[in-house]
């Protein structure tokens, strides 16, 4: 294969099933859908990591959070391991990024050559509290997340906006100087990340009197143990009501939009440069967001809502129309444009474990594959593990009994097979699976001590509750927000 430039575009915290072309009754998504219309869409797709940070730095390296100890919102990447922006810098070629990145700071040596509006995390420190553990820190007292809602502009949008422009301009004005080199741009949205604050023409989208009841939304449902404390810990749904609720979703959707709306511009701009021929277009999210199931919102867990990305790959070469069943990752993000570019072998010999998206786009389904995905960060005060292969999927809780779902037949999550004496050989198949890949218990020892010496370094417990939880990484020139 020719090598080829690679435009790829991210957002953050987009559920998979919230886009047209994933299935979705009334979102509407008409960029994302003619991207998956004209390349290859991947039905079972995965963060590696539920949470921004983590699932960037997989992003970066290519490699899992329990290799490279990037565990949560104050453990960033900061090019103390290699990432495949390294890899073309070893071969004369670069990357440039426009929006958000949040890696640690922007002077660390990440291997891109240049950063474009960048956004990191807070003073190259993060949201610290996420990393108190044992005993885990009070519930909020109030929350931003369930009260800033609703049509309007904010911070976010207004730095997509730049985001989109910026990439556009850098297609029409710089692309053209890499002639019989290939480029790779990697342009960064934010959309739909709270504030849950959606352009007044996105937001009239979605009448609010014809919003869903969020399934297992009932106060008396049952949870999960550790489902159960996440949610009394990251308690946004204490502070709303039927009404709101239904005004935070019209708002999710609206940014969801909005944010295809952006990702539309770049297309157009890549077609209305006669780039579109020898450029692949990869289209993923970090995560996914709960949007009110099981009462969470945000992200954080090992279900399809917070778990699942979208994934999308088009260009030359690439099936048209095409949906893979075959389980792939964040961690295939990296494999996917050094192979773009020529670079298929560096993946290789690096080691990484992902593998190439055009790969798997041009081969038969694969049932055997394996997607992995981990978490250590806020809310979580042991860590959880996920394998996804086939229909079934795994959930594994470090002190707590595990989960087994049927997706093939249960897609909502809804019966939790791991005590069924039917499912026995499943479920120790699915945990020998997962323990010959890392060990749960050591691993979560690991992130654990990391976490508190991060904590201790920073004056301890006391501290950095004081100082509040995070609200949101600030858009640049922004002021940070924190709440306690």
């Amino acid at each position: 294969m020719a090598a080829m430039n690679v435009l790829y575009i991210m957002s953050d915290q987009h559920q998979q099933k919230v886009a047209g072309c994933y299935g979705h009754p009334f979102v509407k998504t008409p960029n994302i859908d003619r991207l998956a219309a004209t390349g290859t869409r991947f039905a079972s797709a995965y963060t590696t990591s539920p949470i921004c940070v983590p699932a960037r730095a997989t992003l970066a390296t290519g490699r899992y959070a329990h290799e490279t100890r990037y565990w949560d919102n104050a453990h960033a990447y900061d090019g103390r391991v290699k990432s495949w922006h390294h890899m073309l810098q070893d071969q004369g070629l670069g990357a440039v990024s426009i929006g958000k990145l949040h890696f640690r700071q922007e002077d660390d040596p990440t291997g891109l050559v240049r950063q474009v509006i960048p956004m990191h995390i807070v003073d190259g420190i993060g949201d610290l509290k996420g990393c108190v553990k044992r005993p885990m820190a009070a519930p909020f007292k109030e929350s931003k997340v369930a009260t800033r809602i609703g049509p309007g502009e904010s911070p976010y949008t207004k730095y997509d906006r730049e985001i989109a422009e910026r990439g556009r301009d850098w297609l029409r004005q710089e692309a053209a100087g890499h002639k019989g080199r290939p480029w790779v741009l990697f342009c960064s949205f934010v959309c739909p990340h709270p504030p849950h604050i959606a352009p007044p023409d996105f937001y009239e989208m979605y009448p609010t009197e014809e919003m869903p009841i969020p399934k297992l939304s009932d106060p008396d449902a049952p949870l999960h143990p550790w489902i159960a404390l996440q949610q009394r810990s990251r308690n946004h749904d204490d502070f709303l009501n039927a009404d709101s609720r239904r005004v935070l979703m019209a708002s999710y959707f609206g940014c969801t939009s909005f944010l295809d709306d952006n990702v539309g511009k770049l297309l157009d701009c890549l077609e209305e440069c006669g780039l579109s021929d020898d450029t692949v277009v990869i289209y993923t999210s970090d995560h996914g967001e709960n949007l009110g199931a099981r009462r969470l919102w945000g992200k954080s867990n090992m279900y399809e809502e917070a778990n699942a990305v979208p994934m999308i790959l088009g260009g030359p070469g690439v099936p048209a129309g095409k949906v893979s069943a075959t389980a792939v990752t964040l961690a295939d993000i990296a494999p996917t444009i050094l192979d773009a570019v020529g670079l298929g072998e560096t993946a290789r010999a690096e080691g990484l474990p992902g593998r190439s998206l055009l790969e798997i786009a041009g081969a038969e389904d694969d049932p055997e594959r394996i997607a992995f995905s981990e978490y250590f960060a806020a809310s979580a005060d042991r860590a959880t593990f996920m394998i996804r292969r086939g229909a079934y999927k795994y959930i594994h809780y470090v002190g707590y009994e595990p989960e087994l779902f049927d997706l093939g037949s249960d897609p909502e999550e809804i019966d939790n097979l791991a005590k069924d004496p039917a499912h026995r050989s499943t479920l120790d198949e699915y945990e020998g699976r997962l323990r010959a890949m890392v060990d749960p218990e050591a691993v979560d020892e690991q992130a654990y001590r990391d976490q508190a010496a991060l904590v201790e370094k920073h004056g301890g417990r006391d501290a950095v509750l004081a100082r509040g939880s995070l609200q949101g990484t600030p858009a640049p020139g922004e002021e940070a927000e924190f709440v306690t």
